[in-house]
Order: C-alpha cells, then sequence, then structure tokens
C-alpha cells in the first residue's frame, strides 16, 4: 500500500493582519516610550515639561537675547534675553585675565601647541606616540613656561632680528628702558595670569601628573616593604579626609610658614601642587580597585613566564586594571577641572573668577549680566566635561575586547 504524501490546498487562506514592525521609530518609541501605562504617562509628563521649559530657555538664550555687535542700551532695553554682547566685549579678560594685551600671542601659541600635540595623543592610529609623548610631556611643558612667564628679552634697533620681530608686531616697550631698545616675552608674573588660561593650565598639568603619582600611590598601598605601604597610606587617607578647600588653604597660608627666611614659593605652582596631591589620592583609590579585579591568575601567568614584579605590573596588570577603571579616571578628571574654580583661595582669577569680577563691571550693568557671565562660564565647563566624558566613553567601547570572542 502506497501512501499519497502530497498536499493541495483546495482553498484560499483568509487574509491576516500585517506583522508588528519590529524596528524603525514607532517601534523603537513603542518599546522605550509606550511600553506600559506608567511609561506612557511618564512620557507625557515629560513631554509637557519640555514645553515648559525650552520656550523660556529659548526666547532667553536666542530669542530675546542681544548677539556681538549689541550695545549696553541694547541688553537694558531687553531684561529678559541673555547680553552676549557683554560676553562678546569681555571675551579676552574671560580668556587671559589681566595678561597684558601686547602678549596675547603668547598664550594664543601655548593653546595651539596644546591642540597639536594632545589630539594625535588621544587618535590611537596617529603614529609616532613615543616621539608626541616627549614632546607633550616633556619639551610642552618647558616651551609653555618660558612662553607664558617670559624672560625680558630686549632687542636693540640694529639687531638682525628687529625688523622680523617688529614687523610681527611681537616687540613691546616699557618705561626705563634704554633708547632704541625694544622689550621681546617681557617677563609676565603670574598673578597676572587668569581667566580660562588658568583653568587649562591648571587641568593639563593635574592630569598629566594625578594619574601617574595615582598609580604609585596604589602600587605602594599594596606593597609589601611595611614603610611604603604605610607612608602612602598615611598620605591616601590624609588627602581624602580633608577638602580641596582645605588644601589650598594650607597650601597658601601655611607652607610659607615652614620655608626658611626670604623663601617663597609662587601662587600658582602652591595651586598646581595642591590640587594635583589632592587629585591623586583619590586617582589611587581608583586604580587599586582595578588592582583588585584582577584575578590572581594573571600574576601567575607572569611569573610563569618569567616576568619581574616591575615588568608584570606594566604589561599585563596595570593595562587591564586601568581599562576596567577608565570610567572612575575620567570622573576624577571632571571633578578635577571644575575644581580649578577654588584656586581663588590663593589669589588666582579662574574662569569662574574672571566672570565673577566682570559681572560687577558698571559699564554692561544690565538686569542680564551676571545670568548671562555666568552662563557662559557653566557652556565652557560643560563644553570640556561633557568632551572628556564622550572621549572615555569611546575609548571603553574601543577597549571592551576581554570577554568577546
Amino acid at each position: 500500500m502506497t501512501i499519497d504524501t502530497a498536499y493541495v490546498r483546495t482553498e484560499m487562506v483568509s487574509a491576516q493582519p500585517a506583522p508588528r514592525r519590529t524596528s524603525g521609530t514607532w517601534a523603537w518609541m513603542r518599546k522605550n516610550l509606550f511600553a506600559t501605562p506608567t511609561d506612557t504617562v511618564l512620557t507625557a509628563l515629560g513631554v509637557i515639561f519640555l514645553f515648559w521649559v525650552i520656550p523660556p530657555l529659548y526666547n532667553f538664550f536666542v530669542g530675546h537675547a542681544v548677539f556681538p555687535g549689541g550695545t549696553v542700551e541694547d541688553c537694558r532695553a531687553s531684561p529678559d534675553g541673555a547680553c552676549w554682547a557683554y560676553i562678546g566685549s569681555e571675551i579676552e579678560f574671560f580668556i587671559y585675565g589681566f595678561y597684558p594685551m601686547a602678549e596675547y600671542w603668547r598664550p594664543n601659541i601655548v593653546f595651539a601647541l596644546l591642540a597639536a600635540l594632545i589630539i594625535p595623543l588621544l587618535a590611537p592610529r596617529v603614529p609616532f606616540k613615543r616621539t608626541n609623548a616627549v614632546l607633550f610631556f616633556v619639551v610642552f611643558p618647558i616651551v609653555s613656561f618660558i612662553l607664558l612667564n617670559g624672560l625680558d628679552i630686549r632687542v636693540t634697533e640694529d639687531s638682525p632680528l628687529f625688523g622680523l620681530l617688529s614687523g610681527m608686531g611681537l616687540l613691546s616697550t616699557r618705561f626705563g628702558l634704554p633708547e632704541g631698545t625694544w622689550l621681546f616675552m617681557q617677563y609676565v608674573p603670574t598673578e597676572q595670569w587668569g581667566g580660562l588660561l588658568v583653568t587649562l593650565i591648571i587641568s593639563v598639568v593635574g592630569i598629566s601628573l594625578s594619574l601617574p603619582m595615582g598609580i604609585l600611590l596604589a602600587l605602594g598601598r599594596q606593597s609589601k616593604l611595611p614603610i611604603i605601604k604605610t607612608l602612602c597610606i598615611a598620605f591616601i587617607e590624609l588627602v581624602r579626609a580633608v577638602p580641596l578647600i582645605t588644601v589650598l588653604f594650607m597650601a597658601s597660608i601655611m607652607l610659607p610658614l615652614f620655608l626658611p627666611v626670604g623663601m617663597s614659593i609662587d601662587k600658582f605652582l602652591r595651586a598646581i601642587v595642591g590640587v594635583t596631591l589632592f587629585t591623586s589620592a583619590y586617582m589611587a583609590e581608583v586604580v587599586r580597585g582595578g588592582l583588585q579585579a584582577i584575578g590572581r591568575g594573571q600574576y601567575e601567568a607572569a611569573s610563569s613566564l618569567g616576568l619581574n614584579y616591575w615588568k608584570s605590573m606594566f604589561f599585563i596588570v596595570l593595562p587591564q586594571a586601568l581599562k576596567h577603571v577608565i570610567p572612575g579616571i575620567v570622573n576624577n578628571f571632571i571633578s578635577l577641572f571644575k575644581d580649578t574654580s577654588l584656586v581663588y583661595i590663593v589669589g588666582m582669577k579662574d574662569l569662574l573668577e574672571a566672570v565673577k569680577t566682570k559681572n560687577d563691571a558698571l559699564e554692561w550693568a544690565s538686569a542680564s549680566q551676571s545670568i548671562t557671565g555666568y552662563a557662559f562660564a557653566a557652556i565652557v565647563f560643560w563644553t570640556f566635561c561633557f568632551s572628556m566624558s564622550r572621549y572615555s566613553m569611546w575609548v571603553e567601547r574601543r577597549l571592551d575586547t576581554g570577554y568577546k570572542r
């Protein structure tokens, strides 16, 4: 007996509704905004909140704002809008502080060198990383110090460089110089530095030094040598037990009391040292958390390869530990950048203090002057902090290969 396995449909299947879309805008909205009644209510409340907040913000920042080119009378006539004309008029003070106007070319060169060196250093595929690192960590600080601080170099009119430097507008004069003598890179004390210049210098130096110091402190805290371990623990716990403003106050007021008579340390250097030491203590605990996350097998594998302590630590353990704690490291960097606003304790005018100083100026007095100034400072701080956050997330995604097959 044979079995007929063939099947032929004799009737058409009735029409069925189309399948629900599983991708696209509407599918994303159903999944993330309207998945449940609670989500729907929260989404509606969020939309209402945005309609309540966005129009006034738009009117203040754009709609009723007075943009650069306007006058103080325009700002006073528009009290509901931001006075961006005030920011445009005082932008040089916000960037350079009391730095001499004729010498702006020097911090501008420093800014250009910083961008030219740090961008290739952070980009993974740019070649010559070692050369770039040497230029950034060794050459750049020396060149920046010479440019910003100055050396009181004098140029006479019969010098072969006089025509070139004069044509570039890099020469200035000062009362008391002999006739026919001009000044190139005159000495500018740190008390005249200010604005974004101070904020960036303290941030870059603090970030560059706090990470290696934090790594050394973390390794010292795990050391088997009692003296080193005790010193590292004492430093970390002591610094973490006090706020940064106390550290800066000690650096400004108490440190000179322990110095020999006639010896003093520059206020700007005190601020940099205080911020760096404070951040390095927190960085040490972040790095120590990464070291503890590494399994004992990694240490044993390094030992089986014949590597000593330092080689196994810097070639095997530390790269994995630092990869685990990238968010914590960048979080400390962002905190350091924002904490630079506390250097006013030692008499330095950072960006926020420069804005505060100009907010009291009467020539731009208006109803929105202070709000606009602080909004400008907030935008600058947010731009730098958000950029660091996005970069850290990109680095995390790029290095997220530990558990991929």
